[in-house]
């Protein structure tokens, strides 16, 4: 492979057992498997390039290896909500949909992309060993609570011959539960102490919000203010259409943030003064409650952005509405 100078964008459409990779925006695509080998072979293929963005889209975690490898290797990775590159594709009239389509799709949204001045906020912090762990963890926390919910469900329209077996699982799940949140309490206070010293100090924030910012929300303090809620999908957005003016409207962002912050507001409101405040003042202006709890989520976001930024303790006093 020869050594290029000009800059290529790189789109990868991912599959379980394979890369479809469209090096360029034009022209064939390469396959590549999806394991160790083809990863490594990609690496060779894409090396020597002056690559200027590479964009996969979230694939229910069959992209985290790829990714990863790639970013590892020094080259700049963006992974996608598949929504946002099939909007993509539909504003440039592409409808078919095949996988070398797709990758040349993801080629062309890298290159634009590319030219934004806020590139960076696309391009996702590569996590290290232990920030993998906890997000292993805090997945397989989800899934136990998800059995656990279904489980109960069950149990309430269950015939008798079942409800026995119905409540060994039940029974079950919560152990496995109560091992799991003792797991990600061990590798929050192992990896990640002082950030979990310094976010625990905010009333509002439990240990489920706080495994959930610590491992999904990697960006907490090195955004500027303006800038973190937008991966959580906090920031109002307008809805205006030429003499229309629409109310401002939250979208998109990382639900699993999202919900977790949500919770955190929730309990904030009533037993954080300074968001107890903040909230209180947004009501007596006449704001709707739900509206009012989205800007409380907003403030403790950056409250606690600014904290992990900072590394001080969270001080009411410099949090006043």
């Amino acid at each position: 492979m020869k050594n290029s100078t000009n800059p290529v964008a790189v789109g990868i459409d991912v599959a379980k057992a394979s890369l479809e990779v469209s090096i360029g925006t034009d022209g064939s695509t390469l396959q590549f498997a999806n394991d160790i080998e083809g990863h490594d072979r990609l690496l060779a293929h894409v090396r020597d390039l002056a690559v200027s963005l590479i964009v996969l889209e979230a694939t229910g975690g069959y992209e985290a290896a790829i990714a990863g490898a790639l970013q590892a290797a020094g080259m700049p990775v963006a992974v996608v909500n598949p929504r946002q590159a099939r909007d993509f594709a539909k504003a440039m009239g592409i409808l078919a949909k095949t996988d070398s389509i797709d990758a040349r799709v993801l080629a062309r949204f890298a290159q634009t992309l590319f030219q934004r001045d806020d590139l960076q906020r696309f391009i996702k912090p590569l996590a290290d060993e232990a920030l993998k762990a906890l997000q292993v963890q805090l997945l397989r926390r989800r899934q136990l609570c998800s059995m656990l919910i279904a489980e109960r469900q069950r149990l309430s329209t269950s015939h008798h011959s079942t409800r026995a077996d119905i409540e060994a699982s039940i029974d079950f799940l919560k152990g496995r539960l109560n091992k799991a949140d003792a797991e990600l309490a061990h590798l929050i206070e192992r990896d990640h102490a002082e950030l979990n010293t310094l976010l625990r100090g905010v009333k509002g924030i439990g240990p489920n919000a706080l495994a959930t910012l610590i491992a999904e929300l990697p960006e907490l303090g090195h955004l500027t203010r303006r800038e973190i809620g937008a991966p959580v999908g906090v920031v109002p957005l307008n809805r205006d259409s030429g003499q229309f003016r629409g109310r401002q409207t939250t979208w998109g962002g990382r639900a699993t943030v999202r919900r977790a912050l949500y919770m955190a507001a929730l309990v904030a409101s009533r037993h954080n003064p300074a968001i107890r405040r903040f909230y209180a003042h947004l009501i007596e202006q006449g704001k709707a409650p739900k509206l009012a709890l989205t800007a409380c989520m907003r403030k403790l976001l950056t409250i606690l952005n600014a904290i992990a930024r900072d590394q001080v303790p969270f001080n009411p006093a410099l949090h006043q509405c």
